[in-house]
């Protein structure tokens, strides 16, 4: 991890109170971004998205996914996580906290939409931070690599009718029309985008090639990242302004999501007789999440000024922190999963 993405959560800050300060104080220059939509797509966001997402996409080689069969058991225990329980405990985490136990501190009228920022950010499984996670477990290289090129091919057919049923559990109007054309913009244009790149990369330079134009994308990636969201806490500011008690809050349902839902693929991965070089990623990636996915749907949903964009945007500020600790819980708890591993199980040690 490079040093400016380990301090990810420092610039993610200093663009929250950048963007809070330039939407006060210039608010007209905002509202000509906000306005510069095509079919409810806005276009400023667009392009800072795909830069985002694009280089990420770049990483993933979806020949990996010949490798499945090596760790079927890790492999299940992630799908299962990712697919049939994290966009449902969030949803049911939203609920309770955001919808019950902390609606007296939220404004009323951007309850449903924060729940809806909130299932949105589960409902897509991390594309490129979990590599760094991976190595920083010592986990197995071909295990994420497959998990992550598997999880984005069923990324393309389950994200829109996941978030639908639950949108539409929540009590909120799903705007299909839109839903579908966030997956085709911020999804299959994006990984056909990438993967026609990188075959042509590969077949003129090959794999030194690659990782040249990797090292180059990787700070775009993070800076558009960080210009989006100076752009969205400039609508957002006055909001957070009033109360700024709101993203604290947002962030109780997703730190317990992230601990519930690591913990859990761990443990599964331990019963299973799975390898902790496997366990350790599987756990990592049933954690967390694809925020800027999460974040580009929630504009194109509801907008700018909406509470599910400005929850989307709080799992951006706790994404690197959090899953630190979740990396030192895996790590420093090796000998105990290895003690529990099954008889026989092979016990891989990477250097």
């Amino acid at each position: 991890m490079s040093t400016f993405e380990r301090y990810l959560t420092v610039w993610v800050a200093l663009c929250i109170v950048a963007g809070v300060a330039l939407g006060h104080l210039m608010p007209s220059v905002f509202q000509v971004i906000g306005a510069a939509e095509i079919a409810r797509v806005n276009l400023p966001v667009a392009v800072l998205i795909w830069l985002m997402i694009v280089p990420m996409l770049v990483k993933i080689d979806f020949a990996a996914l010949a490798q499945v069969k090596e760790h079927w058991r890790g492999i299940g225990v992630t799908l299962f996580i990712n697919w049939a329980v994290k966009p449902f405990s969030m949803a049911a985490l939203g609920w309770l906290f955001i919808g019950y136990l902390f609606r007296p501190y939220l404004p009323a009228d951007q309850i449903n939409s924060y729940i809806a920022g909130l299932i949105l950010l589960a409902a897509a499984p991390c594309t490129a931070m979990v590599f760094v996670w991976s190595n920083l477990t010592r986990g197995e290289p071909h295990f994420t690599l497959s998990q992550v090129a598997l999880n984005d091919t069923i990324m393309v057919f389950a994200f829109a009718p996941i978030v639908g049923l639950l949108l539409g559990l929540s009590a909120i109007t799903v705007p299909w029309e839109t839903l579908v054309l966030s997956v085709v913009l911020y999804i299959v244009v994006p990984v056909a985008a990438a993967q026609l790149l990188r075959r042509r990369v590969l077949a003129s330079g090959g794999q030194a090639a690659l990782d040249r134009l990797l090292a180059t994308l990787q700070p775009v990636s993070l800076v558009a990242l960080l210009a989006t969201l100076v752009m969205l806490f400039g609508f957002q500011g006055e909001q957070i302004l009033a109360q700024p008690l709101i993203i604290a809050l947002l962030a109780v349902p997703i730190l317990i999501q992230v601990y519930f839902n690591a913990g859990l693929a761990y443990i599964l991965n331990r019963i299973a007789g799975e390898q902790h070089c496997v366990a350790g990623p599987s756990a990592l990636i049933g954690a967390s999440n694809f925020f800027e996915l999460a974040v580009a749907a929630a504009i194109s949903l509801f907008g700018f000024n909406s509470g599910a964009a400005l929850a989307t945007v709080v799992g951006v500020l706790i994404e690197v922190p959090v899953m630190l600790t979740v990396v030192a819980i895996v790590n420093r708890s090796r000998g105990w999963y290895e003690r529990g591993a099954k008889p026989g199980a092979a016990v891989i040690t990477k250097s």
